[in-house]
């Protein structure tokens, strides 16, 4: 009850602090003018007369390098529109000399680097939501959807059919741009209102100029936008889009065994399917794909693993990362991971030769999205994925067995957002499912959960004009299944509910569900001249758990991350501006252990040339951690000390670069140096570089090894097993882009990776909860290395061995794709993948020559041709 009731006072403070919001304030006005279909040609040359009918927009203001200044350059823009489709027509002034700094490159892929405009769209008017379409100086398009009201926080996956084109003369450049109606969605109504903001950026001046700036030291956007009038007489239309493709590939492997009855040497595929895209009144839009292919999308980096932990890459198909902002929560991503679909099946198949899936083939996939006039966001999503076999066959017989390794799976999100008051406050409901289709009996329903649910809520309620908020969410999780796959989302490195000493959420074989909770609550500040402060406390009970849609590496936590800073905007003789915080961070599990924590402290520098510096330092704490055993006891970890510091030029340069540096140490004789950095050159006007090169040296004191029986009472019968491990890895990340024209480019992105580990200082756990290991080789027990590099042990009468862990990997991965957007909307793929690998056991530490050796790896290469085709229907 009192939970309910501090809600209610927060909503109706809310309320309230919104109605006395600046909403009824003077904001700017433009009026687009209604022109006649055909009168304008998109060719960058504002040569029409029909531009002449609408009245510029000139009234700029500098937000940078001088806030508040009149731009050093004029701007002007006009906005035009006929039955289909809203015209922009824009004059940028270059009288002063300086040369305008325009390269290319791909679509949303130089904004930093190259002089653009941007014009942004409140096409609901609800003050909060925006499109931005842009352009820069030689045509390169760039386009975003802001889903709340932050300048920073946009979706750059939001790619819409449209077209722009510029020229450039001696003391300007002009764009135009054609957006259809179709690509927005607003208020079906007469006359229609929109908030607009317009901005141009040069590079060259570091000037960034706005019709409609938001102020440093304030967060908001689409609130502070001005308004376009004038746009009437729309009327009501259908929207439908149909993008079938095409597309064939062939894999050759390097290390091709003739033994091998699935593989033929070309391995030629075929495939064919198609995306949807439908307006469902002027507001919804349902995204549709039935048998997708994703095989132009780039690799994955490389890893070596050693956690038990997964790791989570980030999304880069394209159906999932469009509209992604509105299927989640931002406070609690855990509940949806949307490569959870057409993920790589987990269950094993064995013999001598094995066709192993790579992935999941999705059958389908569709997602509803839109906002309603009422202020409500809504966004659903489904996807089934087939059921898959690997192949097996063994050498010397014909004979080929299918296993199967994933059934056939339905996915299942919806989320509902309500906007209320004038403030940028919201309240949202998701719900997430999940149904393998397994019979009773089925191999496989020992191994995966059947079922699984989860649904959350969320708000953010925003005061004195979004200065202060207050976020806050809550969320449930059920999984259910057969009682062998229960115990094994039990004993999972989230859980470890098979502890020993556990005294709480005891391990339980016979459970056939399993349900946990989620929630979190943070006040904070996030505007103002100087000070900002956060305070953000999250909880999950032990039984939480979303694998099956979401994601989660650790459950059973109370954790609590506060935050103090102190900036200034203002700049002075030596620095733009500055700021100075202290962050504290600690995790507790629900014994009271504590298993994470750090205090840093920190800060951040903007020169006067708009290069940057920051520094973060401060201790790790002793820990009591319950997933060093991976299931054993509790063990202690040591504390250290943690520095960070980077330094960046500016990012606007012709040359942008940085440099980054990590020291750790703990008290156990662990270090760690990582030394990283980023060089993107544009030294001609088609070509891009970018090299990001990683150097890591780290000795680990506490790797786990294996875990063996015949230990002592004191750890419950078992081995808990650890070691040093020297380990050190060299990677770059190139990626390198050629523009032919804005429509076709060609992108390298190419990954040379060496890692190497040797473990050594080996020793057991002594003792539940102890932090110093029983080190072998002393305390009466020996140590002796063998000539294949395992360590024979004895402890007493008893003798056991360890094998040798030690490696050395050379990895390459790289991706070659030829894009081009033959007519708007339709594209054309050329793909080249390479992914080699190589494995030693031999731990030596790697330098830069294995990093390139890895390019001679054995490995496989995949090429592919895709062809899509846009058809409209309206």
């Amino acid at each position: 009850m009192r939970l309910r009731t501090l809600s209610c006072l927060f909503l109706i403070t809310s309320a309230s602090s919104a109605q006395g919001a600046d909403d009824g304030a003077q904001r700017k006005q433009a009026v687009a003018v209604r022109v006649r279909e055909g009168s304008i040609r998109i060719d960058g040359l504002l040569d029409e007369r029909a531009w002449s009918q609408a009245l510029p927009i000139t009234d700029f203001i500098q937000k940078e390098p001088d806030e508040g200044a009149p731009p050093t350059e004029d701007t002007e823009v006009r906005v035009v529109y006929d039955d289909d489709a809203i015209y922009i027509g824009a004059r940028m002034h270059n009288r002063g000399g300086v040369p305008i700094q325009a390269p290319l490159g791909r679509r949303d892929g130089i904004e930093e680097q190259a002089e653009y405009l941007l014009l942004s769209l409140d096409t609901f008017l609800d003050r909060r939501t925006a499109y931005s379409f842009g352009v820069s100086a030689t045509g390169v398009r760039i386009d975003r959807y802001h889903p709340q009201d932050d300048e920073a926080a946009f979706d750059e996956d939001f790619n819409p059919v449209w077209q722009a084109r510029t020229d450039i003369r001696d003391e300007s450049w002009t764009a135009e741009l054609w957006i259809p109606f179709s690509q927005l969605r607003f208020n079906e109504q007469a006359e229609q209102v929109w908030g607009m903001n317009v901005q141009r950026f040069a590079p060259a001046r570091n000037e960034m100029v706005y019709w409609s700036p938001v102020p440093r030291t304030e967060k908001g956007w689409a609130s502070r936008f001005g308004d376009l009038l004038g746009i009437e007489g729309l009327g009501a239309r259908k929207r439908i889009e149909v993008l079938p493709y095409v597309g064939g590939a062939a894999t050759s492997n390097g290390n091709r065994d003739a033994r091998n009855p699935f593989d033929d040497g070309r391995n030629l595929t075929g495939r064919t399917g198609v995306d949807l895209k439908m307006g469902i009144g002027p507001n919804l839009t349902l995204d549709a794909t039935f048998n997708p292919d994703f095989g132009q999308i780039e690799a994955d980096p490389s890893e070596v693993n050693l956690t038990a932990n997964e790791t989570f890459f980030v999304e880069k198909r394209p159906f999932f990362t469009e509209g992604v902002r509105l299927l989640n929560m931002v406070q609690a991503s855990n509940f949806f991971y949307s490569r959870r679909i057409g993920e790589t099946p987990e269950t094993p198949a064995s013999g001598d030769f094995v066709d192993y899936p790579k992935e999941t083939t999705i059958l389908g996939a569709a997602k509803l999205t839109g906002r309603l006039r009422s202020g409500t966001s809504l966004g659903f999503l489904g996807a089934v994925t087939d059921q898959e076999f690997a192949r097996v066959s063994a050498i010397g017989s014909s004979q080929i067995d299918r296993i199967r390794v994933a059934p056939r799976t339905a996915y299942g999100l919806m989320r509902v957002q309500q906007e209320f008051g004038a403030g940028g406050s919201t309240a949202a409901a998701m719900a997430t499912a999940m149904h393998r289709d397994m019979k009773a009996g089925d191999p496989l329903a020992a191994l995966l959960a059947r079922n699984a649910f989860g649904v959350a809520g969320d708000s953010i309620l925003r005061f004195r004009n979004g200065q202060y908020q207050l976020r806050s969410f809550l969320g449930f999780t059920s999984v259910k299944g057969e009682a062998d796959a229960i115990a094994r989302i039990q004993r999972a490195a989230a859980h470890y509910f098979q502890r020993p000493d556990r005294t709480y959420w005891p391990y339980d074989p016979t459970r056939t569900s399993i349900d946990g909770s989620k929630w979190g609550i943070a006040v904070e500040r996030t505007g103002g001249r100087h000070w900002l402060w956060s305070t953000d406390l999250q909880m999950e009970t032990p039984g939480f758990e979303a694998n099956d849609i979401g994601r989660l590496s650790s459950a059973d936590g109370i954790r609590l991350l506060s935050t103090l800073r102190y900036r200034e905007t203002v700049p002075g003789n030596h620095l733009r501006n500055y700021s100075i915080g202290l962050t504290q961070e600690n995790d507790w599990n629900r014994a009271g252990n504590l298993q994470t924590g750090a205090l840093r402290g920190e800060l951040n520098l903007t020169f006067l040339n708009f290069s940057t510096a920051t520094l973060s330092t401060g201790p790790n704490s002793r820990i009591l951690s319950t997933t060093l055993t991976r299931g054993g006891p509790l063990m202690g970890g040591p504390g250290g000390w943690t520095t960070t510091a980077t330094f960046k030029n500016r990012a606007a340069a012709k040359t942008v670069w940085t440099a980054a540096a990590t020291a750790s140490t703990d008290e156990f004789g662990g270090r760690t140096s990582n030394l990283n950095g980023s060089i993107s050159l544009r030294q001609g006007a088609r070509w891009q570089l970018s090299l990001a090169p990683t150097y890591i040296r780290q000795t680990d004191s506490r790797q786990y090894v294996t875990t063996l029986g015949g230990g002592r009472p004191e750890t419950y019968g078992q081995r808990y097993v650890f070691s040093f491990i020297d380990r050190s890895t060299l990677s770059t990340q190139l990626r390198m882009g050629y523009t032919l024209k804005p429509e076709i480019n060609i992108d390298l992105y190419a990954e040379p990776f060496a890692a190497s580990g040797r473990y050594r200082d080996f020793g057991e756990l002594p003792a539940s909860r102890a932090r110093e290991l029983r080190v072998y080789g002393t305390n009466g027990t020996t140590v002796s290395r063998q000539p294949d590099g395992s360590r024979a042990i004895t402890d007493g009468a008893s003798a056991f061995t360890l094998r040798n862990h030690d490696f050395n990997v050379r990895s390459f991965r790289s991706n070659l794709v030829l894009r081009w957007e033959w007519k708007p909307g339709s594209t054309l793929h050329l793909v080249w993948q390479q992914d080699r690998r190589a494995l030693e056991a031999a731990g030596e530490r790697v330098g830069l020559g294995d990093m390139f050796r890895s390019l001679s790896a054995t490995g496989s290469n995949y090429f592919a041709v895709k062809v899509s085709f846009w058809a409209p229907f309206d």
